[in-house]
């Protein structure tokens, strides 16, 4: 068996394309008109009730139990350029989970959670940039010395 994709309801098709496209670099894999697939997986589905048979009325708008995630080269770069999208709606400030990583939360079009982060990769070399060692580095991002290991060589 193989993992193919998230579908994700939406709206408006053409508006939560060009959010996905204009704000996160998604490059378009196939158009359905009513659905397409992004490159990375994430599809956008237009008319999610006739898709899985269900009733309109229970297609839930910000149902707060799940969320894309995205990860970042560089965070700061990227909240200046959500800044160019004034009708964002953030779920609190950028903060700093105990792991030592910068995310920020905000809402899609729809209502979906989308996360942006740091990537992991950075937050480890950062924390040995700074003269931390690799066991010091574990038990601050309580991650084990092996996986610490993959992130650097991915």
């Amino acid at each position: 068996m193989k993992y193919t994709s998230t579908v994700i309801s939406v709206a408006d098709i053409n508006v939560s394309r060009r959010f996905y496209q204009d704000l996160f670099g998604l490059e378009l894999y196939q158009d359905y008109g009513i659905n397409i697939f992004f490159t990375c997986g994430l599809s956008l589905q237009q008319e999610f009730d006739w898709l899985v048979s269900i009733p309109k009325e229970k297609v839930m708008r910000r149902s707060h139990n799940m969320e894309l995630a995205f990860e970042t080269q560089d965070l700061d770069s990227f909240l200046e350029k959500l800044k160019e999208y004034p009708d964002i709606e953030y779920l609190g400030e950028v903060i700093e989970h105990s792991w030592g990583q910068r995310v920020v939360r905000f809402y899609d079009p729809d209502g979906h959670i989308i996360e942006v982060g740091e990537n992991m990769k950075m937050v480890v070399e950062r924390f040995l940039s700074t003269g931390m060692t690799m066991e010091e580095v574990s038990v601050r991002m309580d991650v084990s010395i092996e996986d610490l290991n993959k992130l650097l060589n991915d």
